[in-house]
């Protein structure tokens, strides 16, 4: 029997970008690169490069230029007219800045070498009070997102990157895929409509239960966890790996499954990154996309659902992915099983609800979380990973 090709979502703006150096030009531009101004990036500004690279935020080719910028800032809109929510900017001193002009290159370098070319089309400041309260909602400082934007530099440097090397990694080697090879994996898997699943923290019960609830639907399932830059305070990613190979091993069916990781910092932009990362993994080639409770939240400063709301405020159709849209999951001891509000004629009274701090208390005193709440395999991972953590 003749196999059908497997035609997967077009990536976001049509067309999956790659801005990865071929052999010889990486060459040229690396001998170009010793006598260009270099600017050492930072964690977050070395996960955006990577991202824009490898395509995973296509359809952009390099930092913001300033009329994408504002573009952006004021109507999640490039200049072009495509959706895009959050700004991806490069921010440098003044003194820096002062010496480049349009079409001048720079070498972007991480830890003193050399991994990107950039052509300097902007230059520009950025009205960061309004950018804050407009992507992050708040102008606090003490909010992680608006933080890491003040503490930038004061001006911005936009321009197309071309990638000379690969981003050093040392782990998640067998999990780092790009686009074109997920896209890959998911047409030799057979597989025509795909969930990913978004988490920095550990999955449990209430996560499978969402992830297994979509896995019904769809053909496959694309576990994908971001693993750069985090809060201090957020289990680190090689403890949350091991709990997503453990339960994956265990509980859900190989073929129907890929885990791969995401590279992209945390911005803890609430409702705008929820839409960016639907975006990503659109160009992954999912096509549907989970969005739970106060998705890329941090502290109280989103509502619980707003993160889902702002999906209602596009054009039907405009992002091409679907939001799936779940309430917080329970388990609840009359029903006997997860539920949502949506589905449990009971009240909270009847479900088991543990607050983070609650578990991570548990977990210090030697106690392992219910089995409602957690695999047992994966509280042992996080009860070893406390024991093993420095005291602060």
């Amino acid at each position: 029997m003749r196999q059908t090709e497997v035609r997967l979502i077009l990536p976001h703006g049509g067309a999956l970008v790659d801005r990865r150096a071929g052999a010889e030009e990486r060459e040229e531009l690396l001998r170009e690169a010793e006598g260009l101004p270099r600017l050492d990036l930072s964690e977050r500004a070395l996960a955006d490069l990577e991202c824009i690279a490898s395509g995973v935020y296509s359809p952009l080719e390099g930092f913001a230029g300033e009329a994408d910028y504002h573009g952006v800032v004021e109507e999640m809109r490039l200049a072009s007219g495509v959706l895009w929510p959050v700004p991806v900017t490069l921010g440098v001193d003044a003194g820096f800045a002062a010496g480049l002009g349009g079409g001048r290159r720079i070498a972007l370098a991480w830890q003193g070498t050399v991994l990107a070319s950039m052509t300097v089309t902007d230059v520009y400041r950025p009205d960061k009070a309004r950018e804050a309260a407009a992507v992050f909602r708040t102008q606090d400082a003490a909010h992680p997102g608006v933080a890491a934007l003040y503490e930038a530099g004061e001006v911005n440097v936009g321009g197309p990157v071309t990638l000379l090397g690969a981003v050093p990694h040392e782990e998640f080697l067998e999990y780092r895929f790009t686009p074109a090879q997920t896209r890959a994996e998911f047409a030799a898997r057979g597989w025509r409509t795909i969930v990913a699943f978004q988490t920095r923290n550990p999955i449990h019960r209430a996560h499978e239960y969402l992830q297994k609830v979509a896995l019904e639907t769809v053909d496959g399932l694309f576990v994908n966890p971001l693993v750069g830059a985090t809060k201090g305070d957020d289990v680190p990613a090689a403890v949350r790996m091991r709990t997503y190979e453990a339960i994956l091993k265990n509980y859900y069916p190989r073929d129907r499954v890929l885990l791969g990781v995401f590279p992209a910092a945390m911005r803890y932009g609430g409702p705008r990154e929820a839409i960016m990362h639907a975006i990503a993994r659109k160009n992954y080639g999912c096509t549907h996309f989970i969005v739970g409770r106060d998705h890329a939240g941090v502290g109280k400063y989103y509502g619980t659902y707003e993160a889902q709301e702002i999906f209602d405020e596009l054009a039907p159709g405009e992002l091409g992915i679907v939001p799936l849209k779940f309430e917080n999951a329970h388990h609840c001891r009359k029903c006997g099983q997860f539920v949502t509000a949506k589905t449990c004629p009971h009240g909270p009274e009847s479900w088991l609800q543990l607050s983070g701090t609650a578990v991570r208390d548990m977990l210090a005193r030697g106690q392992m979380p219910p089995a409602e709440f957690s695999r047992p395999e994966v509280a042992r991972i996080l009860m070893e990973a406390s024991r093993e953590a420095p005291a602060k």
